[in-house]
């Protein structure tokens, strides 16, 4: 199991330690210098790189041609870059890994929890099958908008009209907000209707 330290160190801290670790586990991959490689359904078996030049190298061999997964969150190599060349040993690096795979798995597992519905499978579920994908409901979840914080059906208040006394009753209230100074314990500007023309 990953080191609870590194964890602290280097992933997303919106996840929580044991998401990132279950993460990790579900990903299954024995080392930092590991590489997969789909094209398809079918994965295809590239050599053990034994350092990091090694990998960076198969690693742009193979970005253009299929799906490659590298190190211990089998973080997708081709995403953001323009040409293989930009591949760096970055992604080798266990804390840059971590950062970058669990920063995308963050993204993922709010957008499915977000939009899964009950009686499916958990989000986290659905969220490992979306990372290892890279699809979720037919979208290509990677490149897909973050969810936002608020929903867009939420109500927008109304303007209406107030009185004076009651603009400056809730003035008032709200200079008095500490309990130890208030002199009146009654909220008068409650009590005021706002008017509609």
């Amino acid at each position: 199991m990953i080191d609870v330290d590194l964890i602290q160190q280097c992933a997303d801290p919106r996840l929580e330690v044991a998401v990132v670790q279950q993460f990790v586990a579900e990903m299954n991959a024995p080392d930092h210098l590991t590489i997969r490689v789909f094209q398809g359904e079918k994965m295809i078996l590239v050599p053990a790189p034994k350092s990091v030049e090694e990998a960076v190298e198969t690693t742009k061999q193979w970005v253009d041609k299929a799906n490659v997964r590298v190190g211990l969150t089998q973080y997708p190599a081709g995403l953001g870059i323009a040409d293989p060349s930009e591949i760096g040993l970055e992604l080798f690096d266990t804390c840059e890994n971590l950062r970058l795979g669990t920063e995308l798995f963050g993204k993922v597992l709010r957008i499915a929890g977000e939009r899964g519905e009950e009686g499916e499978a958990s989000g986290f579920e659905m969220a490992v099958k979306a990372y290892f994908t890279g699809w979720f409901e037919g979208e290509q979840v990677f490149y897909a908008e973050k969810p936002e914080p608020t929903r867009a059906s939420e109500a927008v208040p109304v303007q209406a009209e107030v009185s004076p006394a009651c603009a400056d009753a809730a003035r008032d209230s709200a200079v008095q907000s500490d309990p130890n100074l208030a002199g009146i314990r009654i909220d008068p500007s409650v009590l005021c209707r706002p008017t509609n023309n």
